[in-house]
């Protein structure tokens, strides 16, 4: 494996002049991206609907064409879902990513198409290898297997064909790799595909732990529970005593920074590097591209065109958008795409800021429907996840999973957030996390703190501390299990909170 190494890892470092490219010249590349998306659509029934041809300029594009929801998509995908072609992208859709559906009770069927794989998808994980080379020449991840930690996929049974097929992105990106991609891979691809997660998870645990792994990616959540069912069949300490060549976790899809303790205790290791991601359902989007850094190089070349929307504008019927050369630093926006997929100004339901515009670089802060704004204290996703971090790093805790909601106004009663948080290590003295959680909240949350002044409007946190298992068994009750699921950090409802509640009880 080691020549092998050595090609792959020189194969990578070129393709680092091309991301460099559109790091330089970002205005030109995505101006360029549009006019290409809009003269590969023209033919389609979207395409004629709003006269694609006829559009020349992104000014034209925005008032032309409205801002949609996934709710508002639906009648389009639908129709796809049932067998019909050519009515948002001209190319043949036969894969659907099934998202988990955070930002609504239903899931979404998200179009994949071949260009959308090739383009996006593939690309992003090439590019991730790149600029992880690019960062350490003298790695040696390819002297052993990359372990994908992934979901599942089954045939579109609205299909009257049924040649068409819908899962979570991940089962559809595995499904569809190249030969070179597959080759570097763990488990096989039977493993990685299987329905059941429980016994997907006891068969991965049995089959890679006789692999050499230098490199896991997948959601932190799941990659928990695979790297300790593989250390209890093992009877090792930890996953060094199995993979000693262990690199690197590419990871994703939540927020690293309160599940850092727990995967230090896990890869008790100085050289164990952890590598961020923002890939969706929808698309690949951002990779960290700095050593010891939290931001994220948005790829501006993988066929997808972005405008961001002011938080401020988001429930506006006609919301104003920005162009990437309009944006402001340190502002929270709603993230709009259009993309090789089909999706023309899609409000994918995550909010980011920018930390950098040369090159543009972003920070995811939250979901556009996963905050707590019950009484003006606008507590975002971000927020949670940084008074967590604080409150672990202080207390010495451990965390599994956590949610919140508000407590409502009662007659007599003040209001407040309840939450409820599974820890792997508990904090000596609750009272303190709690005490530290309120305080980090305070000092990086004006509205926030301002509310919390005197007990104005809120009073300080309930937080409940769940027995072990609780989040993995209410994700099974509510058939999420695996995947890209992921815990609902944030709600302005209590429909999260007391369901927990009541199984804690």
């Amino acid at each position: 494996m080691g020549l092998f190494n050595t090609i792959v890892t020189w194969a990578m470092k070129y393709r680092f002049s091309q991301i460099e490219r559109f790091m330089n010249n970002p205005h030109e590349v995505q101006s360029e991206l549009l006019q290409n998306l809009l003269l590969s659509a023209r033919h389609t029934e979207f395409g004629q609907r709003y006269d694609f041809r006829s559009i020349e300029t992104y000014e034209q594009y925005s008032n032309r064409v409205p801002v949609h929801t996934y709710e508002q998509f639906y009648p389009y995908i639908e129709r796809l879902l049932k067998g019909e072609q050519n009515i948002l992208w001209p190319s043949e859709v036969k894969w659907f990513s099934k998202s988990s559906g955070t930002t609504n009770a239903r899931s979404k069927f998200i179009p994949v198409t071949p260009e959308a794989l090739d383009n996006c998808h593939f690309k992003g994980g090439k590019d991730l290898l790149s600029i992880y080379i690019n960062n350490y020449p003298e790695t040696k991840i390819f002297d052993g297997k990359g372990l994908g930690v992934g979901g599942s996929h089954q045939v579109n049974d609205l299909d009257p064909t049924a040649s068409s097929f819908y899962g979570d992105v991940s089962a559809v990106i595995m499904q569809n790799l190249p030969v070179w991609a597959e080759f570097i891979r763990t488990p096989s691809l039977q493993t990685a595909l299987m329905n059941s997660w429980e016994e997907k998870i006891e068969r991965m645990a049995q089959e890679v732990s006789k692999v050499n792994v230098t490199q896991i990616a997948g959601v932190p959540t799941w990659t928990v529970l695979l790297i300790q069912r593989i250390v209890e069949l093992q009877g090792k300490k930890n996953i060094l005593e199995v993979w000693p060549s262990l690199e690197v976790f590419f990871h994703g899809a939540v927020a690293f920074g309160p599940y850092r303790s727990l995967f230090k205790s896990l890869i008790p290791s100085e050289g164990m590097h952890y590598w961020e991601t923002y890939n969706a359902s929808e698309g690949f989007f951002g990779i960290q591209d700095q050593k010891d850094s939290e931001e994220l190089l948005l790829m501006l070349d993988y066929g997808i065109y972005y405008e961001f929307i002011p938080v401020d504008e988001i429930d506006k019927e006609n919301p104003r958008a920005l162009s990437l050369e309009q944006v402001e630093l340190s502002k929270n926006y709603a993230m709009l795409i259009t993309t090789n997929a089909g999706l023309w100004r899609y409000n994918i339901g995550d909010t980011i800021k920018f930390t950098s515009k040369n090159p543009y670089r972003i920070k995811i802060s939250g979901r556009t429907k996963h905050f707590i704004n019950a009484f003006g204290e606008e507590l975002i996703v971000e927020n949670a996840e940084q008074g967590i971090a604080k409150a672990c790093e202080q207390t010495g805790a451990i965390i599994d999973n956590f949610t919140a909601a508000p407590i409502y106004l009662q007659e007599g009663k003040k209001g407040g957030h309840e939450w409820v948080i599974e820890f792997r290590k508990k904090p000596d003295d609750l009272g303190v996390f709690t005490n530290i959680l309120d305080k980090t909240l305070r000092s990086i949350n004006s509205d926030y703190d301002a509310k919390r002044a005197k007990d104005l409007a809120l009073i300080a946190p309930v937080v409940h501390s769940a027995p072990e298992g609780t989040f993995y068994n209410w994700m099974k009750k509510r058939g999420k299990l695996g995947g890209q699921n992921k815990v609902p950090r944030l709600s302005n409802t209590r429909e999260y909170v007391e369901d927990l509640l009541t199984m804690i009880n």
